[in-house]
């Protein structure tokens, strides 16, 4: 079945039936927990916690880290984790170590009080971050290298559907949670602590797949010649055996990914680069004060947690399950622009909120708008990425586009409490409406240069 289903040539909503589409919505739900809180939960707590907005804006910059993941992803997709790797394989290996640290990090953020040691909850924050990224880095591997190009789009649907739900419970989940064992309309720790350990808990979903799932077969040999014909010219230059055995691993897992990119794409890989690069600024910017927007609106988190468990998960799904299926039937770059505009008209949303003040109907309506459209949009820029990617180097490469998907829409974000704090959240909300915009140009330029996803019917 599963064969006959990634072979198919009707590719319908039977396609998530796949065993490893299933595999992509635990795995998606695994990555997407530790997100919010680090973000959306996080500015919650420490808004109720009486932090100034300014703090939270520059505490955002915590989530940096998945900017900067490109880094460090050269030693995850070609260096085995001593002992997991050797047990589990080194993909399934590096995903449990980040899990575990994940669990660990938040347990130590959970035993933080922001009003007595803020500084404490930012490190702890911070290894979530890394850990939470080194996991993406591992998942966003694994998912390119269990499948063909073609269930790749349901692939993505999946693994988004998991990850928007996770986004639920690390968001509404730990509101209704922090307010059942706290308070609902004023600061309790007992409740934010309770809340971040049950967060940590749910986890384990992501750390049974990883163990129960097999290591996916790579043909690694065209890349382990490379090294070794680079390592003998380094030792005919008279270097150490070392020193050659060194440089050359760095050649071919630091140096090999990106100058492959830019060999297939040459001067339109900087094109493809600065979309990747902005698509995301207009949700992303707006999503750091949307908590703390909540907050000011009056709204419990109870309230804020019932139309997110209700609302949010319906439209998550629709999102996510359309978004998969528009992708497979139309071109990627349509659904591109698609998701580009419904972002827009969510934040538009927003800023029509502030004018009409506490109402529970408008709050139903903005945060079904934000998952509905997040759900389409970000389907198709997993798609998208993914077919950037060679699978020789899959690690390294998608973290290059998903770091640089999110570096210069989080560093503006980090100024995004004081903007609020200078214009009001009306103009806030418009501005972020408009810097979404260029983003249509950029895909229409895409649009006309030669690439696979161009000639998509």
């Amino acid at each position: 079945m599963e064969q006959s289903i990634d072979n198919s040539k009707n590719i319908g909503w039977r396609v998530y039936l796949n065993r490893k589409v299933l595999i992509m919505l635990a795995l998606g739900f695994s990555s997407g927990l530790p997100l919010l809180l680090v973000f959306g939960t996080l500015s919650f707590w420490l808004r109720e916690a009486e932090v100034s907005r300014t703090d939270i804006g520059f505490f955002s910059w915590v989530a940096l880290a998945y900017g900067f993941k490109w880094i460090w992803s050269p030693l995850i997709d070609r260096f085995p984790i001593p002992v997991l790797s050797s047990l589990l394989g080194r993909r399934r290996g590096w995903m449990i170590f980040s899990q575990l640290m994940i669990v660990l990090s938040l347990l130590g953020m959970a035993v933080s009080n922001p009003q007595a040691d803020l500084m404490q909850l930012a490190i702890f924050a911070v290894i979530v971050a890394f850990s939470s990224a080194s996991q993406d880095i591992v998942i966003d591997a694994y998912r390119i290298e269990m499948a063909t190009e073609r269930l790749q789009a349901a692939l993505a649907a999946a693994y988004m559907t998991g990850y928007r739900l996770a986004m639920i419970m690390a968001g509404a989940g730990a509101l209704a949670l922090a307010a059942w064992f706290g308070s609902n309309s004023e600061y309790d720790p007992v409740g934010w602590q309770s809340a971040y350990f049950i967060m940590a808990g749910l986890m384990l979903i992501g750390l049974i797949t990883a163990l129960c799932i097999h290591e996916p077969n790579i043909d690694s040999s065209a890349i382990d010649n490379a090294e070794r014909a680079h390592r003998q010219k380094l030792l005919e230059k008279g270097l150490s055996r070392w020193q050659a055995r060194l440089l050359a691993w760095f050649y071919t897992a630091a140096v090999m990914p990106f100058k492959d990119f830019f060999d297939r794409y040459g001067k339109q890989a900087l094109l493809l680069l600065v979309l990747i690069g902005c698509y995301r600024i207009s949700d992303v910017v707006m999503g750091v004060m949307a908590n703390a927007f909540y907050v000011d609106m009056g709204f419990t988190k109870t309230e804020v947690a019932s139309v997110s468990k209700i609302y949010g998960v319906i439209m998550t799904l629709a999102g996510a399950g359309l978004g998969g299926i528009l992708v497979s039937r139309y071109s990627t770059l349509r659904i591109l622009a698609l998701g580009a505009i419904l972002s827009a008209v969510t934040n538009l949303a927003f800023m029509l909120f502030t004018y009409i003040g506490n109402s529970l109907p408008m709050l139903t309506l903005v945060i079904s708008l934000d998952n509905l459209s997040a759900g389409i949009a970000t389907a198709a820029f997993i798609t998208f990425m993914s077919s950037l990617t060679n699978v020789a180097f899959s690690a390294t490469q998608y973290a290059l586009f998903s770091s640089i998907m999110l570096l210069f829409p989080k560093f503006i974000a980090g100024f995004s409490g004081m903007y609020v704090d200078m214009f009001g959240y009306n103009t806030f909300f418009f501005t972020t409406a408009l810097i979404g915009l260029p983003v249509l140009l950029l895909i229409s330029r895409v649009g006309k240069l030669s690439h696979p996803l161009t000639e998509q019917s």
